[in-house]
């Protein structure tokens, strides 16, 4: 029997979940300054979590941030 592609690789923890443990949900509670101290522990409300797409950089802005490279090297040798 084969493994599933999910089980194999090495950065399984480090992708999006769906589903956040207790302790997470309750330090995302309290970035979001709807956590009490005195608040309970069980039957937390829901919290939202999104997986945040990370987009691809311009052409236009990889330019400009190699030229900006480019400025700060020159001015780093005089």
């Amino acid at each position: 029997m084969s493994l599933d592609r999910s089980l194999k690789g090495k950065d399984t923890l480090k992708r999006h979940r769906n589903v956040l443990t207790r302790a997470e949900r309750v330090e995302q509670l309290k970035e979001e300054g709807r956590w009490t101290e005195d608040s309970k522990v069980m039957s937390l409300p829901k919290v939202a979590h999104r997986k945040v797409a990370v987009g691809k950089k311009d052409k236009a802005e990889k330019k400009t941030e190699e030229a900006e490279g480019a400025e700060t090297t020159e001015e780093t040798k005089s």
